[in-house]
């Protein structure tokens, strides 16, 4: 049976067409007459509209929203136990690229569907969605002087979990955050250099990584090509948080990518917005991706 819609502009002139919080929509159907906000009318056409694609991950990736999820001390008590099982099941039912919750006090922000899914020597096939946090967590140095050797897995940002750097430091903080929902994964990342290049890399388990120039990018800008070109990574596409609203991208602050640029030096990205490189001794801004999955109960 076919729904009617009408509308009811309240405490508004006759004939405004411009929507406020408090204008109600009165719909009649199956489940009887009841009232839906304005807000709530548009958030249900958009989950209508993701819903019309094939794939619930390639439409709701196309569709960017930014609205407050929840907030709480734990990703569980943030969120809602509607919104883990729509994680779980892959329908991602009432959340959208943009969404965020804050937990713990860092607004941790959805920059994309099941990017992962079926990715690593290992099969990765899980549903989950992305997190990027929406500030730095934490500053540091990729090695103490501005040397590459070993690539991205052997630097001092990635190994030390005894001072610990500031990637270790916000790994553990998500993991305390995000308990089991968080996602372990396999990703290949680099861990050798030669002539100021990328030349080797390996299967690693992955939960938290700096991000690389293409998933901020789309694609390399300063990372070093040589002969052996050794660019491999699962991480080959932009977040779809970074295609839909580039302004994620320049926070006004500096933050490392993990591609080695010379023998001295990592890419990052500028406060100011451009696609930069430092010297790996610099201290900058740390802001990691992650994988989160739902649960059914």
């Amino acid at each position: 049976m076919a729904r009617i819609i009408t509308y009811s502009s309240i405490g508004s002139s006759q004939g405004k067409t411009d929507l406020e919080d408090a204008d109600v929509f009165m719909l009649d159907g199956t489940d009887g007459v009841r009232k839906i906000s304005a807000v709530e009318l548009a958030n249900a056409m958009m989950d209508k509209s993701s819903k019309s694609v094939a794939a619930a991950p390639a439409g709701r990736s196309g569709l960017y929203r930014g609205a407050n999820l929840g907030s709480g001390s734990t990703f569980e008590a943030a969120s809602t136990a509607a919104q883990r099982a729509a994680i779980a099941n892959g329908s991602f039912d009432g959340l959208f690229i943009g969404d965020y919750w804050t937990v713990n006090s860092v607004l941790y922000r959805i920059a994309d569907f099941n990017y992962f899914k079926r990715s690593g020597d290992t099969d990765f096939n899980v549903n989950h969605i992305v997190l990027v946090p929406d500030a730095a967590m934490g500053s540091g140095k990729m090695n103490d002087t501005n040397d590459t050797t070993g690539a991205y897995v052997g630097s001092k940002m990635y190994t030390d979990t005894t001072t610990p750097s500031a990637l270790n430091a916000a790994r553990t903080k998500i993991a305390t955050d995000f308990g089991g929902y968080l996602a372990s994964r396999k990703e290949y990342l680099p861990n050798a250099v030669s002539n100021g290049a990328q030349s080797a890399g390996a299967w690693c388990t992955s939960t938290v990584e700096l991000m690389n120039e293409p998933m901020v990018y789309g694609c390399f800008i300063r990372t070093k090509m040589n002969g052996s070109m050794h660019l491999y990574t699962t991480c080959k596409h932009q977040l779809a948080l970074f295609r839909l609203n580039p302004a994620m991208i320049n926070l006004r602050y500096y933050y490392w990518l993990r591609d080695v640029v010379s023998s001295a030096g990592f890419a990052l990205v500028y406060n100011v917005g451009r696609a930069g490189n430092s010297g790996a001794s610099t201290s900058v801004g740390v802001r990691p991706a992650f994988a989160v999955k739902g649960a059914t109960s």
